[in-house]
């Protein structure tokens, strides 16, 4: 009888161990409230004044864009370059009736104008969206359909977009001066919501100032609270805190690339919905972000960042 009972116990000890394991007993790094205290990346850049960073940041000198061409990205679709092959942008704060640029200063360091000077328009593409418009500095900046043209400094090499989506306000152009966007055939769009993703479940992108992070089905950025807890699973996002913070619902271990499969658990919320964890911990969506590439609900209140592959949080205060 008594070996019966040591056994069970030894069997439910396991059992809670390996629970325990799962759901993340063992992260060190972080403190019972979720605050990372590890090495998370920090959040370099502002995402209010809608210009990113870049290590080093190119200089100012508006660099002429040559014989324009296109790149056909599966990502993005058809894509502006100069004639070295470097990713063509425009900025959402700037205006294309009439052509205005808004950046200048230490945004133009990051995101440095291409001068109009020579430049041609790209096989196929009507001569008649090709223009400039004067900068204060006396500088003519190349336009397409009206759209201030720029480069974006971290990006080393043909091919690199690493500036798509930054702030939520920067886009790589598409040939006809619209923001570039994947579709049937390629093509352009400027509406948000747009873009065509053939994503898993949830996998992980390369931001250019958070480095990488997790993203649901749709390429949307997914989010931790800080006021949630991992072990015990427990929300304190409810009510009407849901509709700025969606779950995110249950996705198959297998329809995921790149993110922790441990403690990969779905939480069973007292309201009823079904919510997808990393490492034990809640996720959400945010409503305010609008397309794929935003990440506007980085930081808000000091709560809410987003999550690393491994289920951690990002770019929160040490």
């Amino acid at each position: 009888m008594n070996t019966w009972r040591s056994a069970s116990i030894a069997v439910a000890a396991a059992a809670l161990l390996t629970l325990t394991t799962a759901c993340g007993q063992e992260r060190s790094g972080e403190d019972s409230n979720g605050q990372s205290v590890g090495n998370a990346a920090p959040a370099n850049g502002s995402y209010g004044d809608g210009y990113g960073s870049a290590a080093g940041g190119g200089g100012t000198e508006a660099k002429a864009a040559g014989q324009l061409a296109v790149w056909k990205s599966k990502k993005f679709g058809d894509v502006l370059t100069d004639s070295a092959g470097f990713t063509l942008y425009r900025f959402d704060q700037d205006t294309a009736k009439p052509p205005k640029s808004s950046c200048a200063g230490e945004c133009a360091e990051t995101w440095p104008v291409v001068a109009a000077d020579g430049a041609k328009a790209a096989p196929g593409v009507d001569p008649a969206l090709i223009g400039s418009v004067a900068r204060e500095d006396g500088t003519e900046q190349l336009t397409v359909a009206g759209w201030p043209m720029y480069r974006y400094a971290a990006d080393e090499k043909p091919g690199d977009a690493k500036g798509q989506g930054v702030g939520g306000t920067w886009h790589a152009a598409a040939p006809d001066g619209k923001k570039a966007t994947a579709g049937a055939g390629g093509g352009s769009a400027d509406e948000a919501g747009e873009e065509a993703t053939d994503l898993p479940g949830m996998s992980t992108r390369e931001d250019p100032e958070l480095g990488e992070i997790v993203v649901d089905k749709s390429g949307m950025t997914v989010y931790r609270f800080k006021k949630d807890s991992a072990w015990p699973m427990k929300s304190a996002c409810t009510g009407a805190c849901l509709d700025n913070w969606p779950v995110v619902e249950p996705v198959d271990k297998n329809d995921t690339k790149g993110v922790l499969k441990k403690g990969f658990a779905v939480f069973d919320r007292p309201d009823g919905k079904k919510q997808q964890t990393i490492d034990c911990w809640p996720l959400y969506t945010f409503s305010g972000d609008k397309k794929p590439g935003d990440v506007n609900g980085q930081g808000v209140g000091g709560t809410w960042y987003a999550v690393s592959p491994e289920g951690k949080l990002v770019g929160a205060p040490k």
